[in-house]
């Protein structure tokens, strides 16, 4: 059963080689994430950011889940240390 157009299904794939991970909506690309803070930011700018992005039923997350950004928790860490 497809979800109503106000509830798209969004799909977070797996992590590609750099770590980044596209987010898409059928076969529209909504963005690239480097970090759970920009799949909430590519949401938002795609007018969906009533969803819960760790807990919501709509999005599939492929390859690790919220939590998962292989290779990019250090490159966060020294962005926040300057």
């Amino acid at each position: 059963m497809a979800h109503p157009p106000e509830h798209p299904h969004i799909v977070v794939h797996p992590p590609a080689l750099d770590g980044s991970r596209r987010v898409t909506t059928g076969a529209e690309t909504l963005g690239i994430a480097s970090h759970l803070d920009d799949v909430v930011e590519i949401l938002r700018l795609a007018d969906l950011d009533r969803i819960e992005v760790e807990e919501s039923d709509l999005i599939e997350w492929q390859g690790g889940g919220p939590e998962d950004w292989p290779g990019l928790s250090e490159h966060h860490a020294e962005h926040r240390d300057q």
